[in-house]
This record gives C-alpha cells, structure tokens and sequence, in this order.
C-alpha cells in the first residue's frame, strides 16, 4: 500500500515538472515572436526612421514634499473646523431660540420678586436656581441694556438692538416659570416689620411676614382694563439702579443729553446729525456753523472719556468722507470738574490718554466746572475762577448718579437706618439694614464700592448663592419642625447649623475703557500686580472681552456683526 502511494505520488510530481516546463517554451516563443515583429516595423520605416531613440523610461514617483503634506493636512484641520463650529453655532442658536418646557409656579415655596432688569438683577437671574422659589421681575423696561456699549450706539458703531437681551429670552431658559411684569414700582410696603433685622440669623426666621408691593402698568399708548396691582413677596430684591445726578445746575435737564439709558444715546444721535446737517444748511455763518460743530462732553470718567473717542471715529472715518466742507471745523471738548480724568486708572493710563486726546485734537479741560447750560451754549468756570460762556451745538452730561425717588421714598420710611443720601445702605450681606427680607445691589445702595456694571453683576451672583443657601435652611428647618424628637431631630439640627452665610468681597478684575483711533486702555490686576497697558492690542483685547461678557450668543453675533459691517461700509448718517 505505501509503495503504490509513492508511485502515484512521483507520477504527479513528474506531470506537473512537464507542465511547468511547457509553459517556460510557449512563453520564451511568445517574447521571440514580439521581438522579431517590431524589428520588422522598424526596418520598414527606413534609416531616418532607425535613427530615432527609445521613449525615454518615466521616472519613479517621487515622494510628496513636507510644504505639500503640511498644506493638505492643514486644509482638512481647517474643513473640519469650519463645519464642526457652524454646527456648534447652529445648535447652540436654535437651543436658546427653543426653550424647553418649565414647571408651574408652586404654592408651597415662597415668593421673591427682583425690582429691575440691570446689571444685578440679570446677573441674579442667570445665576438662580428658581425651583426653590416663585420668581418675579418686575421692571418699566422689559430688557437688559449692556452699558458699556452705550457709546458706540450713539455715533451708531453699533445698532441699538445689538445690545438689548429681553428679560423674557432669560427667563424662559430657567427650571421654573419666572412672571416678567413691565411696570414700575411706586410704594413698597415694610411697615408690617415688627423688628430690626440686625442680627444676620433673623434673616431666616420661618414666619412669613405679610408685605406688599403696589407697581403700575409703564407708560404706553395701550393701557389694558387694569394698569396697577399689589404683589405680595417673601423676599424682595431692589435693583432699580440710579438716575443722573445734575448736582442742581440750571438748564442740564432741559438742554443736555444725558448718557444712562438706551434712548439717551439714540437721543443724543439725532441731536448730533441735527447740529451737522443744521451746519450744512446754504448761508450758515462761518460763526454759527463753529457753534453748531462744537460738541461738549461733561465728565472725565469712563463713559465720557469712551463718547469723546467714538466721536473722534465717527469724525475721521466717516464724517469727512461724507461733510468735507465741514469736518475741519468739529471740534469736541472734554470738561472734568476733577484735576485729572480716568480718576480710576493708574497715572500712565491717563497721561497715555490725555496724549492719544491731544492727537486726536480733542480738548480736555479739567479743574472746571459748568455753572449753567444754556440752549445753545455752556457757562464754564476754570481753575482761574473766570466764568466764561462757550458756545456750542450740543453738550452731552455723563457725570455722577443720584437715587431715585423710589428709593428715596423707602429710604424715608425708615430713618433710623438709612442715613446716607448717597443710596440704600445694605450690611455685608447686600441686605437692607432696617429691613429683615429686603437686599438691594447696583447703583441704588451706598456701599464702599463704585457703582460700576462690574459690581452690580458680581453682588447678583452673590445673591443667588445665598438664595440656594436660605431655600436650603428653609426646607431643612421645616423638615425639623415636622421630625419626631430623638436622633433624626438631632441630625437634622445640625445640618441646620451647618448652613453659613459668607459676607459679600467685590473681586476687582479690572478697568477698560476706550480711548479712540482703535486704541484702548487697561488696569488689570495678575497675580496680585497691577498690569497697565494702552494701544491697538489693548483695543483688541477690548473688543474680545466685551464680547465674552455679553449674556448670549445672540448679543455677540450682532456686535461683532456691527463692528464688521463699519468697517467695511461705515456708519449711518442718514436720520428720521
């Protein structure tokens, strides 16, 4: 049996030995026959014909340089990155156009209404957490006005609804229903206060005190059947900020424009286009055309210091392409009461600026004072004690806040406790001294800081997390009333004890301003020194943070679409 496997197995191997060598002939045949066919060819074309060289043989491939493999990579980084962020815009965009549902309002939590739509107010609602409470705004204005931003909209830099986020786009993106009532306060009602709250612990005494709050419908062309109401709240916050201060001088309210809400800025816009159109009118005096182009900004700090600069802009970018005739005779004039403007900023910042100012041919007048405001122009008095009566188109009034008159009037109702003129006194716990469930943030108190968007916003994120805090000792000590005595009782007792309260400390992150010709200033604080620095790269940096700072993605859109847009068309000069 083995000896017969071996013989078939050494007749394969012999088969296919003759079939492999078969193959070998036919192909050595095959390449022959080819070979003679094309010398054949060749010979026929004849001897210009056998003068001709081979084709040359194609070189290898080479290899794909670094340049070209760092283009193509890049390229398809740069794709990706492209697609990746327009569907990250996209789907941010349409959830915040798309807010989800919310829970109804809830009989068992306890009421807080926010007096305001400010810096602190919004700062407040961003950050609170309204399942623990029924929440209500209530505000004459039924959005947040991004102030900083207030002076590019009055050369038109920026449109007015770039800067605008309603109340309601904030409140509809919240756990729980928030009620946004456009109205303003008149009264509010603490005389059912039986007791000081001096002690910070009678804060969050479980018996519920019955106040009021009594608002009206804002002022419109629509009144409903009802236009007034009484709210009754558990804790009220007061966030009606500061109106300008005037300091009493004859002809400021009936003449200037002031710079604190948005239809000053859109006022102070027509008012400006009004003196350079009025200026262009055929037989105007050289001497009326000087009055009418010479603008007057009273007060050194931020925001006048900003107004002059943007003014500078609309000047050199815009006006003298489109009022030649008239652009050399602008003139803007700075006036501060104080020996220096910026009183805020570090000594270089304000040299720096007080230079950039005098290139930009802007006069700065400090240690002056306005006695009056005539309606067409303004009594100064210099460091020299001389008054004298300068004429000019426009005077715009950017200095000092004062309280309202409804703060005053709840200043009024108790006298023990509030004394200082300047606004609501809180303690360190932004609550209302005098009052035991009333706090108040922004402009409208009479702390030690400056009434600047910066501390309004960091006390209404304070303010939300000592809401956590009183909704969560709230529930504990009602949980405590509720247990049986014994260990539960004891434990929970000392969850209660656990719950503190951390006084309010303003963290300074800096001062920005704006200074003109795409240049700006700062003051910042790293690593416990001050940073100060000034010029094109500072006004990047400006822009960049400010942007950071708006509410939403919608807000950025818009400025950043604004600033583009200037720059590549300019500002509007047309006018209703």
């Amino acid at each position: 049996m083995q000896a017969a496997r071996q013989a078939r197995f050494m007749s394969m191997s012999r088969t296919l030995v003759r079939s492999h060598v078969r193959a070998q002939k036919a192909k050595l045949f095959l390449t022959a026959s080819t070979s003679r066919a094309q010398s054949g060819s060749v010979a026929s074309t004849g001897p210009a014909a056998s003068q001709t060289p081979p084709s040359p043989i194609p070189p290898p491939p080479q290899p794909q340089g670094k340049w070209r493999h760092f283009l193509q990579t890049l390229g398809r980084v740069t794709l990706v990155t492209i697609i990746g962020a327009s569907a990250t815009f996209y789907y941010i965009a349409q959830k915040e156009r798309h807010p989800g549902p919310q829970l109804p309002f809830d009989p068992s939590k306890k009421t807080l209404v926010i007096l305001g739509s400010g810096w602190g107010a919004t700062s407040l609602l961003k950050g609170l957490d309204t399942s623990d409470y029924n929440t209500i705004v209530v505000s004459p204005k039924n959005f947040f006005l991004f102030t900083p931003l207030l002076p590019s909209v009055a050369v038109g830099t920026l449109n007015a609804r770039s800067i605008l986020q309603p109340t309601r786009y904030v409140t509809r993106h919240k756990s729980r229903q928030v009620l946004v009532i456009e109205a303003e306060a008149k009264e509010v009602d603490v005389r059912n206060l039986t007791y000081l709250a001096s002690n910070i612990k009678l804060l969050y005494n479980v018996s519920r005190l019955t106040k009021l709050l009594r608002s009206q419908a804002n002022d419109s062309e629509i009144q409903g059947q009802i236009s007034s109401t009484t709210i009754p709240y558990d804790y009220l916050v007061y966030a009606v900020g500061a109106e300008t201060q005037t300091f009493g001088i004859p002809g400021v309210r009936e003449h200037a424009c002031f710079m604190k809400e948005l239809h000053d800025a859109e006022k102070m816009q027509r008012r400006f286009l009004d003196c350079v159109e009025s200026a262009a009118f055929p037989g105007q005096s050289d001497e009326e055309k000087d009055r009418l182009l010479h603008m007057v900004v009273v007060g050194g700090g931020p925001t006048g210091i900003e107004l002059s600069g943007e003014l500078r802009d609309f000047l050199e970018e815009d006006l003298k392409s489109w009022y030649p005739e008239l652009a050399s005779r602008i003139r803007i004039t700075l006036v501060e009461a104080l020996p220096s403007v910026l009183p805020s900023f570090s000594k270089e910042l304000i040299a720096y600026t007080e230079r950039t100012f005098k290139e930009s041919d802007i006069d700065i007048l400090t240690k002056t004072m306005v006695k009056k405001v005539n309606e067409k122009s303004v009594l100064l008095k210099g460091p020299d004690g001389v008054e004298r009566e300068v004429p000019c188109g426009m005077v715009v009034w950017a200095a000092g806040n004062t309280a309202r008159q409804i703060s005053r009037d709840l200043m009024a109702k108790l006298p023990e406790d509030q004394t200082n003129k300047r606004g609501i006194a809180v303690d360190d716990y932004l609550r209302m001294k005098g009052a035991r469930d009333i706090f108040a943030v922004g402009d409208c108190t009479a702390s030690s800081y400056a009434p600047t968007a910066q501390v309004a916003s960091q006390q209404g994120s304070y303010l939300a997390r000592v809401f956590k805090l009183i909704a969560k000792k709230d529930k504990l000590e009602a949980d405590l009333a509720h247990a049986e005595t014994g260990e539960g009782a004891e434990k929970l007792k000392k969850q209660v004890d656990k719950v503190k309260f951390k006084p309010f400390h303003y963290s300074h992150q800096g001062s920005l301003a704006y200074i003109g010709s795409d240049k700006a200033i700062a003051d910042l604080p790293i690593f416990g020194r001050e940073w100060t620095s000034g010029g094109v790269a500072t006004f990047m940096f400006w822009r960049s943070a400010y942007l950071s700072t708006l509410f939403s993605l919608r807000n950025r859109s818009l400025v950043a679409g604004d600033w583009i847009r200037v720059k590549l068309w300019g500002r509007d000069v047309s006018r209703d």
